[in-house]
């Protein structure tokens, strides 16, 4: 069954095209009774924002700014999670703290000297988060005091794969909390007396 086709014309390319990038659709409104779910940044849809750790801090920040996030995912050649590294760190004590101690100047600071390494991060499994709702992740972040809560999705293999994350920052604006502060506990304590209105 042999058909003819007839090629498509082409087009020249206008100047100044940007590209398609993934998106994520989420609900700009939830309340914490709605399921966790909708608050997820999925990297299935989003692409994960990542950063080398041999990369400078200085670097690391550039693209969280120019990205608008606050947390990177650090990876090693092979792509594989070997930390994060969150504005917080950037911007907190631990560069002033690694530069006093090593006594090197704040360009020379990289990313391995600051970030969160993978040993130390904990981790929520996305097939427990089928009947969480936003509240559970709510509380979830602020008994850890973290703004940020990864999420991994297990194989049949038990192997893990950072599949999403969690930030207080997103579900404050999808719930209609003003956050006032970086601190979680503040963060976290507005958005209840927000809710408890």
């Amino acid at each position: 069954m042999t058909r003819d086709y007839t090629a498509l014309t082409p087009s020249t390319m206008q100047s100044g095209v940007s590209y398609a990038q993934p998106t994520q659709p989420v609900p700009e409104k939830v309340t914490v009774d709605d399921p966790a779910l909708q608050v997820l940044t999925d990297f299935k849809r989003v692409t994960a924002i990542i950063v080398l750790a041999g990369d400078t801090v200085d670097e690391a920040h550039s693209r969280m700014i120019k990205r608008s996030v606050r947390l990177l995912l650090v990876v090693n050649q092979e792509r594989k999670v070997v930390g994060v590294i969150t504005a917080n760190d950037i911007l907190g004590e631990k560069p002033m703290q690694v530069i006093a101690q090593r006594g090197i100047r704040r360009e020379e600071l990289l990313v391995r000297d600051v970030m969160t390494p993978q040993e130390r991060l904990q981790v929520l499994g996305l097939d427990e988060l089928s009947s969480a709702k936003v509240g559970h992740i709510v509380a979830t972040l602020k008994a850890a005091g973290r703004q940020h809560a990864l999420v991994v999705d297990i194989d049949g293999k038990e192997r893990q794969t950072v599949r999403g994350m969690f930030s207080a920052t997103q579900i404050a604006r999808q719930l209609g909390v003003t956050i006032q502060t970086s601190q979680v506990a503040q963060t976290f304590s507005d958005i209840e007396a927000m809710i408890g209105r």
